[in-house]
Formats: C-alpha cells, structure tokens, sequence
C-alpha cells in the first residue's frame, strides 16, 4: 500500500471513530453558559422556540438535559427477556427532547416534517407541545415542573393526576424547576440569552 493511501485511510479511520459533536453532550451540564458556548446552535435553537412559542430558554434547557443530557441522538435502554434475550426498547423516545413516535408524528403533520435529532426540530417540538399544555390546561409556560409533569405523563395523565402515584417523578419535576431557576440566573450572568 502506498505512503499516501495509508495516510488517507488513517484520516478516515480517526474521522469516523471521532463521532459526530452534535450527538455528544456538551461538557459541564450544570453550567448553562457553557453549554451555549461549546453549542451556539443551541443558543439560536432556544432563541428561536422562545420567539415562536415564549418558552423561556432555561425551561428549554432544563427539560431536555432530564430528557438525553443533550444527546441528540438518545434513546431509551433495550429491555432484555430473562436477563439476555434483547426484545426492544423501553419507548419509542427519541432524540434531544425525547419524543414519541406517535406525538413526534403529529407534530411532524402539523408543522410539516423535522429531525428529533437536530436541536432547531427538537426545541421547536418542545414548544409546540407546551404551548398546547398551556392552551388545554393552563399550564404556564414558565412552570418547569408542572410542563414537565406533563410532557412526561402526556396531557391526559397530568389531568388525570397520574404523576401523583409516582413519587420518584414528581421529586425529577421538582429538580427540574431548581434546575431552570439555576440556569436562568446563569444566563442572565453571562448574558447569553
């Protein structure tokens, strides 16, 4: 083989062991401000779901950190028959926000296609689906824990209260408004949103 040839596959091979960034998540999740500068599509992601739907950035951020830690390409782990046999996933969630098929289909109707694993298409879901958790339930768009409670359990179950019967859940949704609180006050500091 060739000096040159071998040098092209070492690029390649090193190319595709690297991953694709967007698909990692970034370093230091507690720290908005540099999310947003290791991610600056985050930042115009999060800017343009708050112009469209007023969701505030940091509700934005502190959803889909509990959701896949923003890894645009998360899913749920695979469930295992008697410990080896793989039969599937948990969900069919998918992506930054973690949607469901079924809900990600309806959007995808209603705002005429997008990706669960670009963060514009993920963010844009996750106001889409909060604005009609505001319209149907008088949600706030600024209650973290009561959107979250319904994006998890979907509109029908946080009126039905179902989230009531799962402890482990409303201590998350709980987190999640301190989590929003906190890189709120990060924005504002570092002046990123």
């Amino acid at each position: 083989m060739s000096k040159q040839l071998r040098v092209l596959a070492l690029v390649l091979l090193v190319a595709a062991c690297g991953g694709n960034r967007e698909y990692s998540a970034p370093r230091d999740l507690d720290n908005a401000c540099r999310i947003l500068e290791q991610r600056p599509s985050y930042q115009r992601a999060f800017r343009a779901t708050e112009r469209q739907w007023g969701v505030p950035v940091a509700v934005q951020m502190a959803i889909i950190y509990q959701e896949s830690k923003f890894i645009g390409n998360a899913r749920t782990p695979h469930q295992y028959a008697l410990g080896v046999i793989p039969v599937g996933r948990q969900s069919s969630a998918y992506g930054y926000s973690q949607a469901l098929d079924g809900t990600w289909a309806e959007y995808q109707r209603a705002r005429g296609g997008g990706r669960r694993d670009d963060i514009f298409d993920a963010t844009d879901f996750m106001g889409w689906y909060m604005a009609q958790t505001t319209a149907e339930l008088g949600v706030p768009l600024n209650d973290t824990t009561n959107q979250y409670l319904a994006y998890h359990e979907g509109r029908s179950g946080f009126a039905r209260q179902s989230y009531r019967e799962k402890a482990w859940l409303m201590r998350v949704a709980q987190d999640l408004g301190e989590r929003a609180a906190m890189y709120d006050a990060q924005l504002h500091s570092c002046r990123r949103a």
